[in-house]
């Protein structure tokens, strides 16, 4: 599994959103951008996140900061995510697992006992020249926008 640092070029992502748009991450170069990984569409922890994103995106943007979502659900699935909570930023489609491979996220995980393979939550904050500024591990889904701007240098 390969592991970013703060300080790592960011793997230059590409990819579909929900709205059937290319998005990649040269497009940000000059913004910064957090590039957030979740597990999937729709479940309890994943709404917290996005939904705490949404309504902090104003805030966020005001200090340059562009959000956009990655997880291997389809764009379908995004789509219908997107619009039940009105979010407000690009979540791509990684059906294949080449971002969150490209990342390091995908991996080992346990619930209840239970060990099996899926997308760890993360966080990653890139600075406007592409270059990784901060790593949240397991984020706080409720108070995720305010962990992002403690990044801030």
């Amino acid at each position: 599994m390969i592991e970013l640092s703060a300080g790592d070029v960011a793997p230059n992502f590409k990819g579909i959103d929900q709205n059937g748009d290319s998005i990649e991450l040269v497009q940000f170069l000059g913004k910064k951008v957090v590039l957030y990984f979740y597990p999937k569409d729709d479940t309890p922890g994943c709404t917290a996140q996005a939904c705490n994103l949404r309504d902090n995106l104003s805030v966020l943007k005001t200090r340059g900061i562009e959000v956009v979502g990655v997880s291997t659900d389809s764009v379908k699935s995004h789509s219908k995510f997107s619009s039940k909570f009105e979010l407000n930023f690009s979540l791509i489609a990684d059906e294949n697992k080449e971002i969150v491979e490209q990342y390091g996220v995908w991996g080992l995980k346990k619930f209840m006992g239970r060990e099996y393979v899926g997308t760890n939550r993360t966080t990653f904050l890139i600075d406007e020249k592409g270059i990784v500024e901060g790593i949240i591990s397991k984020p706080k889904t409720k108070v995720h926008a305010e962990e992002i701007l403690s990044l801030l240098k």
